[in-house]
């Protein structure tokens, strides 16, 4: 950025002052030491380049797209002052709640229910069922895990994608719990236990059978948005937990369309500590660049045509997103892609941004880490599209040392 250092100066000390301010609420995780390292921090893990997996990929999927050549990331970054943190913001939430603000609201709770898709979890004393009513008589599972060990009084957020098989879930699902975290695990509006139906838009007395996310647009309208199916959720699920056992921090990890919902959630809501998306969004910008752009290019959920409203500005949306998810006391956030995933968001494109995004955060947290941190793992241990064992390594890594690097 292209700033004398007076003005340099100028800019952190409104944001040092706001900062302050516009993380009212947040919660901030204790340091913690890493079991075995006393008075020193393990090191980050590493892992090489899947030679298996990479000799499958032609040279897209190792060199920078044709795309990306000239283009400046600086004014594609819209957030530069706390001012702007607060208004980008609250743009969010306005058009997600039409004016009326964030839910205040608690779920029903049915405490030590039976969840034949947790069965396999080792460790667990008891499952609470949490259930949020939506419009349209539409509802919201949400299970929330309660850890057979000594709770570390941190709580863990997992939010699956769109129809992806729960190995992924249950095997970070287990890893946290094997920590002492108490886990809420989220599924996407009309998949797995979400599955049902939806009141006719034009007639209260019909029901119609599950749409897919493509088919929402007749229930869009100036008075209510579909994103609350996706959202909503997570902030009265968050009510709850903060208003009857209050953990010290909040993390969320999710996958492809949890992916997706990590990044949006984390910035509208800093009550999220720390934030790990996996394999759930790229700038608009690099869409199209990406080697297997389809469906890169982004589910309904992720495009302007679905919500123009929403995603809005001169700057990229999703970049002022990881900034958003990533500045605040505590807060962070470690975007995870996968280079040779099979699915979404491949290729090495993501790695013009990388240092942009790095540095403008590291700007507005006055180069305190303490303050904010965003950084972005780019993992080539495979060609899945799921959080790898690397993957998870780095993330557990993150939350044992509250440091959000690579």
């Amino acid at each position: 950025m292209d700033r004398s250092a007076s003005s340099r100066r100028s800019v952190l000390g409104g944001v040092l002052g706001g900062i302050g301010a516009l993380a009212a609420g947040a919660v901030v995780a204790p340091a913690t030491a890493v079991a075995g390292h006393v008075g020193k921090v393990a090191p980050r893990p590493v892992a090489p380049v899947n030679q298996e997996s990479a000799a499958k990929f032609g040279p897209e999927y190792k060199t920078l797209p044709a795309a990306v050549a000239g283009v400046d990331i600086e004014p594609l970054i819209g957030i530069a002052s706390a001012a702007d943190l607060t208004a980008r913001r609250q743009r969010m939430i306005d058009y997600i709640w039409k004016g009326a603000g964030q839910p205040k609201t608690l779920p029903a709770v049915e405490s030590g229910v039976s969840a034949p898709d947790f069965a396999s979890l080792t460790g667990v004393r008891r499952i609470d069922r949490l259930t949020v009513p939506l419009r349209y008589q539409v509802s919201a599972k949400v299970y929330d895990l309660v850890p057979r060990r000594a709770w570390n009084r941190r709580l863990a957020l997992y939010h699956n994608g769109h129809g992806e098989p729960f190995d992924t879930m249950l095997r970070v699902v287990q890893a946290l719990l094997d920590r002492g975290y108490r886990v809420m695990v989220y599924a996407m509006p009309f998949h797995h236990w979400n599955q049902q139906q939806i009141e006719d838009p034009a007639d209260p007395s019909k029901l119609l059978p599950a749409p897919s996310h493509k088919q929402l647009p007749p229930w869009e309208s100036a008075r209510f948005s579909t994103m609350t199916f996706f959202l909503e959720p997570l902030t009265v699920t968050l009510n709850h937990a903060l208003a009857t056992y209050r953990p010290a921090s909040v993390e969320m990890v999710g996958l492809s369309g949890g992916g997706w919902t990590t990044t949006v959630y984390s910035a509208l809501d800093p009550r999220i500590t720390r934030s790990y998306p996996v394999a759930g969004s790229l700038p608009f910008f690099l869409r199209p660049a990406s080697p297997k752009p389809s469906p890169t290019i982004g589910d309904f959920e992720q495009t302007k045509a679905a919500f123009p409203g929403f995603y809005t500005g001169p700057s990229d949306d999703f970049l002022d997103m990881y900034v958003l998810a990533s500045i605040g006391p505590g807060r962070g956030q470690l975007q995870i892609l996968n280079r040779f995933d099979e699915c979404c968001f491949n290729g090495v494109g993501h790695r013009v941004y990388q240092a942009p995004v790095r540095d403008r955060v590291a700007l507005l947290a006055g180069g305190r880490p303490e303050q904010g941190r965003w950084d972005l793992l780019e993992d080539a241990t495979h060609d899945d599209h799921t959080i790898s064992p690397h993957a998870l390594s780095v993330i557990l890594w993150d939350l044992d040392t509250t440091n959000v690097t690579t």
